[in-house]
């Protein structure tokens, strides 16, 4: 195969081409829930299930098995050579009871704090499979609702305030896959990794409702401080955005060692139902480098490239491609404007100004409302170097405005103005 390149002209290594998922009998010494009078009973079994986690450790490995029926569970914390396989027909369903997940410091929006862990967590692993084709049901009905009613109650209230966990937490870890499973119902965001290297996510099924019941803040997948990362053949349908790049924020988020950039991320041949926005940078990010997204369908969303740019945080979004993408019914097909929620300078004085540069959107169809929601706001960012190409639009309203972007080129971009 012709070597391909990043956006920068990094050539794109092999490892993004092996697309191998194992066996069962690949993943080391099977640990079957049942055979460990773990029960499909209704009952909360997130002791026995992290005592199996710790023995298979205890034991040089292997994989823990859910078998066909359905495990409920708090808080699990898989280990060094300690795999998940859920096979078909079998569900690990998270508790709906918040005490059931543990109160620990972890990352969480863009800081490091004190909050919920997720209902799968690594930490510290080389070598992580988690895989089957079932389901992880993170079961988050209740707290969408009591979410809504205390956003009701107060419409300041933050993520956070309604005590909610995620459904996978993966931190400091490299040389991760996760295959084939149907990721649903996460109570917050549904797949959440930090600081991580080299991780997969292919053939996967994640899905959050935006309706009867909208499930609040349910990202597919936050790709936080990563390095090397492929989400390939997903199917993604949630109540937020889709694929988001994070990295931090606040003033001086660029100083913090916690934060950091995310680099050399491919998302390719996935298909997209309802969300927010199909590729996010924001709105904790400070640095995104060498990012494609390509080959996607959309069905319907808000926003296809959404850069969100926030006034009191330094942010750079560079070298980003979006390429041969069919979309249907979504708000705007590129949406660059200031992101205030929870604005806090912190005590600093002057705003930081951000940057978009080396953006490439081509050979693209979209149905939408607005083609080019773009605000100029040099006081706080500055845009440059973006490539229109090959595109074709049906929008209500074009809103192009060439000022917006210091040295744009626009080739083959056909406007189709709906009435």
């Amino acid at each position: 195969m012709p070597q391909e390149f990043f956006p920068d002209h990094t050539p794109i290594d092999p490892w993004f081409y092996d697309l191998h998922i194992p066996e069962l009998s690949e993943l080391g010494t099977p640990y079957v829930l049942t055979d460990y009078q773990i029960l499909d009973d209704g009952k909360v079994h997130t002791k026995e299930i992290q005592h199996l986690i710790d023995t298979a450790h205890e034991n040089g490995g292997g994989v823990i098995v859910v078998p066909r029926g359905t495990y409920m569970t708090g808080s699990l914390y898989f280990k060094q050579g300690v795999h998940l396989y859920v096979c078909e027909g079998g569900v690990l369903k998270g508790s709906d009871d918040i005490s059931d997940y543990d109160l620990k410091m972890t990352r969480i929006e863009g800081e490091t704090c004190m909050y919920f862990t997720a209902l799968i967590n690594v930490d510290g692993v080389d070598g992580f499979t988690m895989c089957g084709s079932g389901t992880i049901d993170g079961n988050g009905l209740k707290s969408w609702k009591t979410f809504w009613l205390r956003r009701a109650w107060n419409p300041a209230c933050t993520n956070k305030d309604e005590q909610r966990p995620r459904l996978v937490y993966i931190s400091n870890s490299r040389n991760v896959l996760v295959a084939n499973l149907h990721l649903m119902n996460s109570h917050f965001w549904t797949n959440h990794i930090y600081r991580c290297d080299h991780v997969k996510y292919l053939n996967c099924d994640i899905f959050s409702p935006a309706a009867p019941v909208k499930a609040p803040s349910t990202d597919a997948l936050d790709i936080d401080v990563c390095t090397d990362v492929l989400v390939k053949n997903c199917r993604m349908e949630v109540n937020d955005d889709a694929i988001v790049l994070k990295g931090g924020k606040g003033p001086w988020a660029d100083q913090a060692e916690e934060n950091g950039s995310n680099e050399r991320i491919i998302v390719e041949d996935c298909v997209y139902g309802f969300c927010y926005g199909c590729l996010t940078c924001g709105s904790e990010s400070v640095h995104n480098r060498n990012i494609i997204i390509r080959r996607i369908q959309v069905h319907t969303g808000k926003n296809m490239l959404w850069l969100k740019l926030r006034p009191d945080t330094p942010q750079h979004y560079e070298y980003i491609t979006v390429e041969d993408v069919e979309c249907h019914e979504i708000l705007n097909f590129l949406n660059v404007n200031p992101w205030t929620q929870f604005f806090d300078l912190k005590g600093r004085t002057d705003k930081p100004v951000s940057k978009a540069d080396h953006i490439c959107i081509r050979n693209c169809t979209c149905d939408c409302e607005t083609y080019f929601n773009v605000k100029k706001e040099d006081s706080q960012y500055l845009l440059s170097d973006f490539v229109f190409e090959n595109l074709h639009i049906r929008a209500k309203k074009n809103g192009f405005f060439e000022e917006a972007i210091q040295n744009v080129q626009v080739n083959n971009v056909v406007v189709e103005e709906l009435p």
